[in-house]
């Protein structure tokens, strides 16, 4: 059997230490099967069988990380709360490290419940932080980092708009890497598109990249006028587009724009995709992937999640799987 050319890569995923900084969010899920309508209002009614709790935003991101074998530990805030415990001990559960989770009694943990009921979910209930309150934890957090950064192979904010990653943060960030090269990868949201700069890769998906640049992306002139103006303005060195069933798309300074079509054969969640990319993508680069290569991989990893329902993660062993399938 012939050994994969992104074998070498993946044996050394271990060995490569990830710091996630961003908004830490804990996911329920609670399960059911609707038989009828509610004589109260016309909404089904969801008879409830199970629930569970997972790790969210940029806690699924480090929950990746350590599903591909990597070494990985988590910065953010999270409040002084049953779902901050809890999310604090799922993340010790996996092995990550917690040093720089920053606990706050003025906020409450930020939580995403979702309401499924055969394979589809019905609703969604948010209990958000908002940036003004998350102020004081997340300047902790940056502190944090600050001190830790050279403890690290690779840097990825994963940045869900709740206050976490702020402008002092990125600025820091952008700085260091400018004294110190760095693998640094950033999953960007509206909120900082203006402060994002000197990143290694940036990760906005389709929507996001047009609201960035203000571009209809609609065909493949309209895409690559996208990344070309993305590369420019956060100053990065390579901007990966993610386009859902329609794969990805890796635009790298001085370089043709390369295309990865979907490695997803069914799909029935995109939640928490994106952090999968980004973790494979971090994983990747940091144990010595080209862009290329890297864009690769994390196009397989997110195919897989696609394919489950809720937040889930990636294995090392599936990802080998199926990059073996896609060879034959």
């Amino acid at each position: 059997m012939k050994t994969s050319p992104f074998e070498p890569v993946l044996r050394r995923f271990g060995r490569v230490r990830v710091l996630v900084v961003g908004d830490l969010i804990l996911d329920q899920f609670i399960w059911g099967r609707v038989e009828r309508i509610s004589p109260e209002a016309p909404v089904p009614v969801v008879q409830v069988t199970d629930e569970s709790f997972r790790l969210g935003g940029a806690a699924n991101v480090v929950n990746n990380v350590r599903a591909l074998g990597g070494q990985a530990a988590a910065c953010g805030v999270v409040g002084i709360d049953a779902a901050g415990r809890r999310l604090v001990r799922l993340l010790r559960e996996i092995g990550a490290g917690v040093a720089g989770v920053c606990a706050s009694r003025r906020v409450d943990t930020t939580r995403k419940t979702r309401i499924v009921a055969h394979q589809q979910q019905v609703v969604r209930l948010d209990r958000d932080q908002t940036p003004a309150t998350t102020l004081t934890a997340a300047a902790r957090a940056l502190r944090y980092v600050q001190r830790h950064l050279r403890e690290f192979d690779v840097v990825v904010v994963s940045d869900y708009g709740k206050g976490v990653v702020s402008p002092a943060l990125l600025s820091a960030l952008a700085e260091q890497r400018r004294r110190r090269r760095f693998h640094y990868v950033i999953d960007p949201k509206k909120q900082n598109f203006t402060h994002y700069r000197g990143a290694g890769v940036m990760t906005p998906n389709a929507a996001e990249a047009s609201q960035a640049t203000g571009i209809d992306i609609h065909d493949e002139r309209s895409l690559r006028r996208a990344g070309a103006l993305l590369l420019e303005r956060w100053d990065a060195d390579a901007v990966l587009i993610t386009r859902g069933e329609r794969g990805m798309t890796l635009f790298k300074r001085g370089g043709v724009a390369s295309h990865f079509p979907t490695a997803a054969r069914h799909v029935f969640d995109v939640t928490g995709a994106g952090d999968t990319v980004v973790a494979a993508c971090a994983l990747a680069l940091g144990a010595g992937a080209s862009l290329e290569a890297a864009a690769i991989l994390a196009n397989h990893a997110a195919g897989i999640v696609v394919g489950e329902v809720g937040t889930a993660t990636v294995s090392l062993a599936a990802l080998r799987a199926n990059l073996g399938e896609t060879r034959r």
